[in-house]
């Protein structure tokens, strides 16, 4: 058998496994081990005394993708993205973040809800994790829709779909997860996420007021705050914003010339400035073992889908799949954007089966080549190829579509994490309940990445500027 057969053997072993149930992590290491091992035997033409080497090279290998791979700077953004999120909530950062959204904004149709889908997009900003994102605000925005009236579904549903705007509006763990796979500039990713990140919470928003101009009882305003009092409540929400500029600065310098640090020190920086918030606001000892814990349980929890998924990677390469199926997509008779599309649609059903960060992992080292030997300049018109989207543009626009796509796939069923998330912390709803409520962001999703396919300028202006 041809490597390049027994590649995709394995890997439909491997889909196999992960519909089946077994953990990502542990199905692609796995899978990997097995298709080195397999490799490396027929190499030696499946003679029975050769198979005990195959097996000892096969693990040899294995073995020294985690250290190789992980033992990376850019990777020690994740955990200091997650600790500046568990930090800020602790610090009341959050609660307060939620006020003045509900103040400002309360007053529209569905105001309540359009104020949780702001404050988990301001939340995000200092939060890599759709996760935690999504833990904070059942706790904080559930209740105070519930008490007004909303359907417990929808609150619930309002929850977990602002909670995915924490995996593309920057800090943002995925996208740093991105970069480090596809070998791009991990600051000018981070940049191109806000104002799409932006479009997709407006677009939340401007669902939910439909909604509720369109549906009656659906969830009335809130209103009867003066022009003081939100004015007042702008203030305990500035830190945030404070920590935002900072990571912005330190990977982007605004007045020109080169960045001040890099997204690392950034990240570093701005988990301690919140330390520093958290401990003025009286944050106590247990809080802050807490937060610590949090953020190691989430942080273990990528670093061993992605030890596990890079054995797999590293099995792709000898089989040399992702130049087969470079060369398939680019033999297609079709338009570069037609081969786009179906990519992300396949993208959308494979999130009904595998948790975001494994489906990036497994796919991206398969179809990232394919997509970049389409030539990116062909997806786009005359004004936008400006960009230069036939380069690394290409490959921060592709990445932004992908993101957005791996947010879809955290509130699809039967395994959208931020749904199971939000039930686990209200024991008054269940799953089913939280999937129901999340239905109608699936087309505000839609709408978000036919925008975003159809102007790359949304994505592409900020890291242009860099």
């Amino acid at each position: 058998m041809e490597p390049i057969d027994i590649g995709i053997t394995v890997s439909i072993g491997l889909l196999v496994m992960v519909v089946l149930g077994m953990r990502v992590a542990f199905a692609a290491g796995l899978a990997g081990l097995v298709g080195l091992i397999w490799i490396f035997w027929a190499k030696k033409g499946y003679a029975p005394d050769d198979f005990g080497w195959a097996l000892t090279v096969a693990v040899k290998t294995a073995g020294q993708v985690p250290h190789s791979k992980v033992a990376s700077q850019a990777l020690s953004l994740i955990p200091t993205f997650i600790l500046i999120g568990y930090l800020a909530y602790y610090a009341g950062l959050t609660k307060a973040l939620f006020d003045a959204a509900k103040k400002w904004v309360g007053w529209l149709p569905g105001g309540l809800a359009v104020s949780t889908v702001f404050a988990t997009a301001g939340f995000a900003a200092v939060s890599g994790a759709s996760v935690a994102t999504s833990a904070v605000f059942a706790r904080i925005a559930i209740p105070e829709m519930l008490k007004i009236g909303y359907d417990k579904r929808f609150a619930a549903g309002v929850v977990a779909a602002g909670g995915t705007l924490a995996s593309l509006i920057p800090p943002s763990a995925i996208l740093v997860i991105y970069a480090i796979i596809v070998e791009q500039d991990v600051g000018k990713l981070l940049l191109a996420g806000f104002v799409p990140g932006a479009v997709s919470a407006l677009i939340y928003a401007g669902l939910i007021v439909g909604m509720a101009v369109a549906l009656p009882n659906f969830g009335p305003p809130v209103k009867g705050f003066t022009w003081g009092e939100r004015f007042k409540a702008l203030p305990p929400a500035f830190p945030i914003f404070f920590v935002v500029t900072i990571i912005i600065f330190f990977i982007y310098n605004p007045f020109g010339g080169d960045a001040w640090g890099t997204p690392t020190e950034g990240g570093a920086l701005g988990a301690f400035v919140v330390f520093c918030m958290a401990v003025y606001k009286g944050m106590r000892w247990t809080q802050l073992k807490d937060a610590l814990l949090e953020t190691a349980k989430l942080a273990v929890m990528i670093f061993t889908i992605i030890w596990g998924v890079l054995i797999y990677v590293r099995f792709l390469g000898f089989a040399d799949l992702p130049g087969a199926f470079s060369e398939w997509i680019t033999s297609l008779d079709q338009s570069p954007m037609l081969t786009l599309v179906l990519i992300l649609l396949a993208y959308a059903v494979l999130g009904m089966f595998m948790d975001a960060i494994g489906m990036l992992l497994l796919t991206l080292p398969v179809v990232y080549p394919a997509v970049m030997a389409l030539n990116g300049g062909e997806f786009v018109s005359a004004a936008d190829s400006a960009f230069g989207m036939s380069g690394p543009m290409c490959a921060i626009w592709f990445g932004i579509l992908v993101v957005k796509m791996a947010e879809f796939c955290l509130i699809t069923p039967p395994i959208g994490l931020n749904c199971f998330v939000v039930a686990g912390v209200r024991d008054d709803l269940s799953v089913q309940d939280v999937f129901k409520g999340v239905t109608p962001f699936f087309i505000a999703d839609a709408i978000t990445i036919a925008v975003l396919v159809a102007f790359p300028a949304i994505v592409l202006w900020l890291p242009s500027l860099a």
